[in-house]
């Protein structure tokens, strides 16, 4: 069992994981991303709406230049709108077919490949747990730490929600606490491995789950909080979010059944040829 082995079956175990998360994603989210998109158009379309019924309001004269700058500003909207069609290659029927289908594949083998890759350098490194157990392990604190704890200080954000001028700032936000919870993770992990010794199982896996919940509850706690909601329907928000979550824990819970059982196979696989090597040597 090499530590190419396991990234081959994490690649494969990702790529499968991709094209779950793609029909999560299709069936699930894009409906609300759908009713987002049209949520935002509207609120386009209305406050583009609103300073021409003030113009006319204020006499015919200023009426009928404010309609000739209409027109102008038109035009020039027209040509850019066209510009614009011409230069977005992908519509919105490839976004959330194929360029969907493309994203979570690209998403799905890259996080297989790199929960592999931790898999392996962690076999014989978690305890007694047998290379099956520890993968499952390394999934499992990884969508806890990589993906659930961010999103519940930073869920997701559909269309027409949040102002472009802050986007910078919230990614910024989002990665820090991303990275405060993965750095947390690996340090308790380390810390109840070294408690093994000493306590028993059952109290190092608490000491270390309570050193990690301390770090990030208080990390959320001092980070700033982003609402930038305005008046979106809370409904669709939710559900919207609700399916983002959705579809990372397809992906993530993939990848790690799959993964699990292929390190399984391949470590059952390699013990019975050292058994058989020792039956071997001993004839």
């Amino acid at each position: 069992m090499t530590a190419r082995n396991i990234l081959i079956r994490g690649l494969i175990a990702g790529f499968i994981a991709g094209i779950f998360g793609f029909l999560v994603a299709h069936q699930v989210g894009e409906p609300h991303v759908e009713k987002a998109i049209a949520l935002e158009e509207a609120g386009t379309a209305d406050e583009a709406e609103a300073p021409e019924e003030h113009g006319h309001e204020e006499g015919a004269a200023h009426a009928h230049d404010a309609a000739e700058a209409g027109g102008t500003a038109q035009e020039h909207s027209h040509e850019a709108g066209h510009s614009h069609g011409e230069a977005a290659e992908v519509s919105r029927g490839n976004q959330r077919t194929w360029g969907l289908l493309t994203g979570t594949l690209i998403v799905g083998t890259a996080l297989g490949g790199l929960i592999a890759l931790i898999s392996a350098a962690a076999i014989g490194r978690v305890g007694r747990l047998r290379p099956a157990a520890s993968t499952a392990l390394v999934t499992a604190i990884g969508f806890a730490s990589f993906a659930l704890v961010p999103f519940l200080k930073y869920p997701a954000a559909p269309p027409a929600v949040g102002s472009g001028d802050t986007i910078g700032e919230r990614t910024g936000y989002y990665f820090i606490f991303l990275a405060i919870s993965v750095l947390a993770a690996v340090a308790a992990t380390f810390l109840a491995r070294r408690l093994l010794t000493r306590v028993s199982v059952y109290a190092s896996v608490v000491i270390g789950a309570g050193a990690y919940l301390a770090v990030v509850v208080l990390a959320a706690v001092a980070m700033p909080t982003v609402n930038e909601l305005g008046d979106f329907p809370a409904d669709t928000l939710w559900y919207f979010r609700l399916s983002s979550l959705f579809t990372l824990a397809t992906i993530w819970g993939v990848i790690g059944v799959v993964l699990t059982g292929l390190v399984g196979r391949l470590d059952a696989v390699a013990v019975a040829r050292a058994e058989r090597r020792e039956l071997a040597a001993s004839i």
